[in-house]
């Protein structure tokens, strides 16, 4: 994937809508990767947190693609480890929130593998279903 840089794709709506959201300034992430390095369930991920947060930053709208968005828990641990103090969490639900917006599906648990919904700690679950309620 090949990104663009400009000053227009930085300050592009998209990340205004997910600062606005978020209440976070993307930029104050300077990429440090404490925050994938401790995540619980970055295993399950197909992007860690940093790269979510960094196509973010970029304004690559297909980050919104990406299940991380979804897989994320909220537990928090991003939040306690990262140096700047940015809300992980609250910058994965305006990522959610857009992706909804813009017509996202709903997740169905019964098409999830059962062995991952096993092994999920319950807190993603959870945390899931509140993630899918518009």
């Amino acid at each position: 994937m090949r990104a663009v840089l400009s000053l227009s794709k930085l300050r592009s709506q998209f990340v205004r809508d997910v600062e606005e959201i978020s209440g976070e300034d993307l930029l104050a992430c300077n990429q440090c990767g404490k925050c994938s390095a401790g995540c619980p369930v970055a295993a399950a991920m197909d992007m860690l947190p940093s790269q979510v947060i960094r196509m973010a930053q970029l304004g690559m709208t297909e980050v919104l693609q990406s299940r991380t968005i979804w897989i994320c828990a909220s537990c928090l641990t991003c939040v306690t480890r990262c140096p700047k103090g940015v809300d992980l969490p609250r910058l994965m639900e305006a990522l959610r929130e857009i992706s909804l917006r813009a017509g996202a599906s709903e997740i169905d648990l019964n098409r999830l593998p059962p062995d991952l919904v096993r092994e999920l700690p319950q807190l993603a679950i959870v945390g899931g279903f509140r993630k899918y309620i518009k």
